[in-house]
Order: structure tokens, then C-alpha cells, then sequence
């Protein structure tokens, strides 16, 4: 599979696990989810709709939720009301449960 393919390739193993425990999470929240890779990064799609981006970067994985308009999300989060996402850096742990409520909610619509 191209997404477990580009997940197995990214440069560093924290980056690695963190991308293959978010990509559970995302599949578990959502189970009918359909995953491609597009513009070089990993997308998640409910409905033909984008639900989820892992998007990896020299020093972080941006985790962002689509469709997040009316969400409210706690402090960290970052972006416009349509799309938040959350810089993970190596060390930080992310909370799961929270980035599966709040996809719950953001995709509930799509």
C-alpha cells in the first residue's frame, strides 16, 4: 500500500511510529476511511471528503483535521476555522484520545 509505503520511507523512526500510531487512530475513529496519497503526503477521506493530513516536516508531523469549522479546539492547535492542525515534535505525546473526539466531530458532517 502507497500510504504504508510512504509512512515506512519518512527519514526518522520517531517519525516513523508517530505517522503508523496516528494513522491507527485515524482508522479507528473513522473505520470506513479511505487513505491515498496526495500533494506527497498522506490523506484520509470519509465520503470522498477530506477528514485528515498526516503532513510530515524536517522536525515535526503536522497532524490537521478538515471540515473543523463550529470545533472547538484547546490551545496548540493551529490554522484557520476550516482546517486545524497540531505540530508534533520528537519527545511530545500526543494525546489520542483528544485528535479522536475532535476528528469525530469534524468528520460527524461529511
Amino acid at each position: 500500500q502507497e500510504v504504508t509505503a510512504f509512512i515506512d520511507g519518512l527519514g526518522q523512526p520517531w517519525q516513523v511510529e508517530l505517522s503508523r500510531q496516528l494513522r491507527q487512530m485515524v482508522k479507528e475513529t473513522i473505520p470506513e476511511i479511505e487513505e491515498r496519497i496526495q500533494y506527497k503526503k498522506p490523506h484520509f477521506l470519509k465520503n470522498g471528503h477530506y477528514a485528515a493530513v498526516i503532513s510530515p516536516s524536517k522536525d515535526a508531523i503536522a497532524f490537521m483535521i478538515m471540515n473543523a469549522t463550529g470545533v472547538e479546539f484547546p490551545k496548540g492547535f493551529e490554522g484557520p476555522a476550516e482546517r486545524k492542525w497540531l505540530k508534533i515534535r520528537e519527545g511530545d505525546t500526543p494525546d489520542y484520545e483528544l485528535l479522536a473526539r475532535l476528528l469525530t466531530q469534524a468528520s460527524s458532517t461529511l
